[in-house]
């Protein structure tokens, strides 16, 4: 693999997986919930990361019943495109999981559904979270859902592609990017300077990148301010960026997973991804010449979009507490998490996981710039209605004014 990173030495994961979005199906022992004999049946409904998600889990699974012979876990792999209506008819019906692997959990902390992390964790595992990714899995201080997985974003860039449009050295304001990335896409030959997924995969991923880059906001725990003034400058900038041709076709229709393909391809100068994208250039086109920079911003001050995942626990049963406890603690043990998360290929949460983790070097810029994360308002209960609304409507950005785009969102969140 052809690669230079700008930036020092820092802890950092090996990529082995690719991210797909296809369902994985049922695995384990069907779809019940309830004790078989004398024992106690887990339900774990997750997302597919990655192919190799479903036997991941399952090798979890596999491990913790030999432990625990009295509890058996049924798992059920969804893809992320269906997890939340999956989720949600699941509760509406009562057959919420007994252990959940999502992102948005407020609105499920804020109608009782949730125990409180502490109550499912020992001790000892509570004290191993990093202290900020815990901070972000609380609702009025107190954590509901456990961090899983956390990643950050970085500029991937073609620097063959970079060199032909005689483009000295990676951007790292808007004005430079506008002026790379235009440059790459007048090489031609079905070239794009900039890949900019608007579409509805992960609409509020590209709008953050923007929007927080310019100094905006989605708001925080109390309130969802997508109207904000402060998000003009950066939507405007995505406007700027689409009429001057710096862009692929269509941006507002794509959809960033088939997008990173063709960055892959090297067809496109720039694009913004994730750590599984080092281990997806490793498998699909090892000798692509790229470089992993930070994110451009307005001033060139430094920001990455930080996303965290949870495991969070449902209180359908109180006899399975101390089940579910079990599972979370030889889930997190040292030996079981780290291999997991570093087969997905993403960063850990564990303080236990970035030490077993600290000689690796793939992945470093994405530590680097990890402590200047910013993360979505999950904790707010509309988020969900948020992230629901950018994903439909924020590609519109295309064809309409920043601001009309901007205000319909926020009309949408504010309806409910």
């Amino acid at each position: 693999m052809k690669k230079s990173l700008r930036f020092g030495t820092a802890i950092a994961l090996a990529a082995t997986a690719s991210l797909t979005l296809a369902s994985c199906g049922f695995g384990g022992g069907g779809s019940g919930g309830d004790a078989e004999g004398d024992g106690t049946t887990l339900d774990l409904l997750v997302p597919s990361y990655s192919d190799a998600t479903q036997g991941l889990w399952e090798d979890v699974i596999a491990g913790f019943e030999e432990e625990n012979p009295d509890i058996s876990v049924n798992l059920e792999v969804q893809s992320w495109d269906n997890l939340e209506s999956v989720i949600t008819t699941k509760i509406q019906g009562g057959e919420a999981p007994d252990i959940y692997n999502g992102g948005p959990f407020a609105g499920f902390a804020a109608d009782g559904l949730l125990y409180p992390a502490e109550e499912v964790v020992s001790s000892e595992t509570y004290g191993d979270f990093q202290e900020s990714f815990l901070a972000n899995a609380e609702v009025d201080g107190t954590a509901y859902a456990l961090p899983l997985i956390a990643s950050a974003r970085a500029l991937f860039v073609n620097n063959a592609l970079l060199e032909q449009a005689g483009v000295a050295a990676p951007p790292a304001t808007w004005d430079e990017l506008l002026d790379a990335a235009t440059k790459i896409s007048a090489l031609g030959g079905g070239i794009a300077g900039y890949g900019m997924p608007l579409g509805s995969e992960e609409a509020q991923a590209e709008a953050a990148v923007w929007l927080w880059g310019g100094g905006g906001t989605f708001g925080d725990a109390d309130a969802i301010t997508v109207d904000d003034p402060a998000n003009l400058p950066g939507a405007d900038q995505i406007k700027k960026m689409i009429d001057a041709g710096a862009t692929q076709a269509d941006p507002g229709s794509t959809d960033r997973s088939p997008l990173m393909d063709i960055f892959i391809q090297g067809k496109i100068g720039m694009q913004v991804g994730l750590p599984p994208t080092v281990g997806q250039i490793e498998e699909n086109n090892p000798e692509l010449d790229y470089s992993i920079v930070p994110i451009p911003t307005q001033d060139g001050s430094p920001f990455t979009l930080g996303v965290m995942d949870q495991l969070m626990a449902f209180q359908n049963d109180g006899d399975k507490q101390d089940a579910i406890t079990a599972f979370f603690d030889y889930y997190y043990s040292s030996d079981v998490y780290v291999p997991w998360v570093q087969a997905e290929g993403f960063l850990p949460v564990t303080k236990s996981g970035a030490e077993a983790l600290g000689g690796e070097e793939a992945l470093a810029p994405f530590l680097e710039v990890l402590p200047d994360a910013q993360f979505y308002p999950s904790t707010n209960p509309q988020w969900s209605a948020t992230d629901a609304a950018f994903k439909a409507l924020f590609g519109q950005i295309q064809t309409k004014p920043a601001q009309d785009v901007l205000t319909e969102i926020q009309a949408q969140v504010d309806a409910g």
